[in-house]
């Protein structure tokens, strides 16, 4: 049994993400307190055991999606929202800053009811904010089957030697 599995065991709770590049979405949700595992990986698609050159090929349907196991008492799922809606730019179609393509798409994945509503209520509220000059197109589904990319690209940031982020401009 990994650490995702022990910490889920132990009533830790799982969210999934996209935002474009997983590597800059993964090292901001690294950086998060209550956050006790990530992995980047490949979700939304239907190409079973897809690679990084699979779903560059744009199509199999998945996106480059980040998992995180969180604890619940430290930090909140709204919580983990508010660093999704702010480390990218919810309004560009299957693109973040120079990455294009449906696997750059933003994205939650929801797990169950309450995080399928909170992220519809979330969503909603920032639309009617108008803080972004366009509408937000960020899809909202459920989980589906969660595929880990390869090893080179975990932590991808840290084992490059910095604290690392994809620009995005807002």
């Amino acid at each position: 049994m990994g650490i995702r599995e022990e910490l889920l065991n132990e009533g830790y709770e799982i969210a999934t993400f996209a935002a474009g590049c997983f590597w800059g979405v993964e090292a901001a949700f690294r950086k998060i307190e209550g956050v006790k595992f990530t992995q980047v990986g490949y979700t939304g698609g239907s190409l079973e055991d897809p690679t990084y050159k699979d779903v560059c090929s744009g199509k199999t349907g998945h996106a480059e999606a980040v998992e995180i196991v969180y604890d619940p008492k430290i930090v909140s799922y709204e919580d983990l929202l508010n660093v999704f809606w702010n480390i990218h730019d919810p309004t560009t179609l299957n693109r973040q800053g120079p990455d294009r393509g449906t696997q750059y798409r933003s994205s939650i994945f929801y797990h169950n009811d309450l995080q399928k509503e909170t992220a519809f209520a979330t969503k909603e509220k920032l639309q009617r904010a108008g803080r972004y000059n366009g509408n937000i197109v960020t899809e909202i589904v459920p989980a589906t089957v969660f595929y880990q990319a390869e090893e080179y690209h975990q932590q991808y940031f840290e084992k490059q030697g910095h604290s690392g982020g994809c620009a995005i401009h807002l």
